[in-house]
């Protein structure tokens, strides 16, 4: 694993671990890519991570969830409906792109975001979701 991308999930793993409970994680890596899988409790919620790098590229996933109710999920997938809100179509050109966005509301509201890091989430997270136990 490059070290550039070593140093990153460290730092995600080590965050992670100071602001969440029960965190476990897997790091998967092959020559070609390399993944971070995060888990773990706040307060009532349960946090998913997903950071992949491969073909030069980094995707990531961060969700955060109360019981089956998507309470946020930022990703960068080539989400059809983030697609068609950026470009006004899903064409050709633009199947397949990687858009940055934000699910609310269980997934019923998506907004186009910048890319973010897992400190970003973590911030955004903190100003905006009252942490209950």
């Amino acid at each position: 694993m490059d070290q550039e991308v070593a140093k990153y999930f460290a730092d995600v793993i080590k965050l992670a671990q100071s602001i969440f409970t029960q965190v476990t994680y897997v790091v998967d890596e092959t020559p070609e890519r390399a993944i971070l899988r995060v888990q773990a409790e706040y307060g009532e919620y349960r946090l998913f991570v997903t950071e992949l790098f491969s073909d030069g590229m980094r995707k990531y996933r961060y969700y955060l969830l109360r019981d089956n109710w998507v309470e946020v999920g930022f990703d960068n997938s080539p989400d059809p409906r983030a697609i068609r809100l950026k470009y006004g179509e899903i064409g050709a050109a633009h199947t397949g792109k990687y858009v940055p966005h934000l699910h609310l509301e269980d997934k019923a509201r998506l907004l186009l975001t910048e890319e973010i890091t897992f400190s970003s989430f973590i911030s955004w997270l903190e100003k905006n979701i009252e942490k209950t136990v």
